[in-house]
């Protein structure tokens, strides 16, 4: 199948997944993550109506932006931030999906509070840590509000949402219960008083279960394999 058929077919099971959960296809954001895959193949998803693309490194990122100035795409950095290239993803990414700590989203804000004038306000999730796996990033469920009030009080960057990485699994009924787990802390947190426009987002869901994901209230959902195929192996 070519980028396009297969972005077809997710297009058409976001619409069901949304349609299950009340809602309209519209309101779900389909991130094509590019990650090892060249930028020839950001153009074929491009020329096919896609338009937000997300990398997990600052650097590949930046290559393929860097290769695409033509394209008016959005681009999400969807991977783990180290706080000492918050500067390099401030301005290139306009969405960064996994802040962790106060330290990031502070330098995010410096960073971004010194971009040049005009420059679109960059746009930051909360990446939160239900599972305390050794081998991911994220906030404890604990300091996810004191992150969140921090960050919607920012002068810099615009609070968002929540982002999550839930333990693998390859059954998506395995993975709906931390989905669905994000989403109540997302409810708590708007009854604590967070503004809605900070928490309007959940950014949750890949290509093995954005369906389920999109049911328990995904809003985005972060596909690559199931547009672009099997990963390759960048040299």
């Amino acid at each position: 199948m070519s980028v396009a058929e297969r972005l077809s077919e997710v297009r058409d099971r976001i619409a069901e997944a949304a349609r299950r959960s009340g809602r309209a296809a519209g309101d779900i954001t389909l991130i094509a993550v590019s990650k090892t895959f060249q930028a020839d193949r950001v153009r074929e998803a491009w020329a096919a109506g896609q338009r937000d693309f997300g990398e997990n490194k600052v650097q590949e990122g930046l290559e393929k932006i860097a290769e695409t100035p033509d394209i008016p795409s959005r681009w999400h950095l969807i991977g783990h931030l180290q706080s000492n290239k918050a500067k390099k993803a401030v301005g290139p990414f306009q969405c960064i999906h996994s802040v962790d700590s106060l330290d990031l989203l502070r330098r995010l804000d410096a960073a971004a509070l010194a971009l040049p004038p005009g420059t679109g306000r960059p746009e930051v999730l909360v990446q939160v840590d239900l599972a305390g796996e050794t081998t991911k990033f994220g906030a404890p469920a604990d300091q996810i509000g004191d992150m969140v009030r921090d960050a919607s009080e920012a002068r810099g960057v615009t609070m968002t949402g929540l982002m999550l990485l839930p333990p693998w699994s390859e059954d998506p009924e395995q993975t709906r219960p931390w989905f669905a787990r994000v989403r109540a802390l997302r409810d708590q947190l708007l009854q604590d008083g967070i503004p809605a426009a900070a928490l309007r987002h959940l950014s949750m869901g890949m290509s093995h279960d954005y369906e389920v994901a999109i049911e328990e209230g995904a809003t985005i959902v972060r596909v690559g394999t199931a547009i672009f195929g099997t990963r390759q192996v960048r040299t």
